[in-house]
């Protein structure tokens, strides 16, 4: 089960869910490698873990590979590579609370490598936790208009999970 929630704000992107789950349970789909690798990435696309430490100052490494033949050829088609790395580091870490990983964005070419957010805030109620995503605004507005499509198609894995 999830409620549905997108908007926009002051160059943000604020994205919630409610998922009938346990906060431990939610908590570890951002901090294991099992728990990350089981959900992130957009629907044809898939996560490879190389290194994850949930702790403040803490790395995230991880490969993201398009995995299915649509999406695969889609990348052909654009000329774009199949996967690419993607480097993260954990800025906050609050147990079970919140935490926010610092992405570095250096996989865009032609865009000069900048840094850019992801703060998550868990709420939990019950047999229920509301998971509350900030993004932050990328170098443009399609840019940023894909990311939020993209983190709310992954966001499908979990709603379909906890449906």
């Amino acid at each position: 089960m999830s409620n549905e929630n997108t908007s926009r704000r002051e160059g943000k992107v604020v994205i919630e869910r409610t998922y009938r789950a346990g906060i431990q349970d939610v908590w570890d789909l951002w901090t294991t490698r099992e728990g990350f690798e089981s959900w992130w990435g957009p629907q044809g696309f898939r996560a490879d873990v190389q290194e994850l430490d949930a702790r403040e100052g803490g790395v995230l490494r991880y490969e993201m590979i398009a995995d299915s033949p649509e999406m695969i050829a889609a990348m052909k088609q654009a000329g774009e590579p199949t996967s690419h790395a993607t480097r993260s580091r954990f800025t906050e870490v609050k147990p079970r609370s919140r935490l926010v990983l610092t992405n570095v964005i250096d996989f865009l070419p032609g865009v000069e490598t900048y840094e850019s957010n992801i703060a998550v805030d868990f709420f939990p109620s019950g047999d229920r936790v509301r998971m509350v995503v900030t993004l932050d605004a990328m170098h443009s507005d399609a840019f940023t208009k894909m990311q939020e499509e993209g983190f709310t198609s992954q966001l499908t894995k979990l709603d379909a999970r906890f449906a």
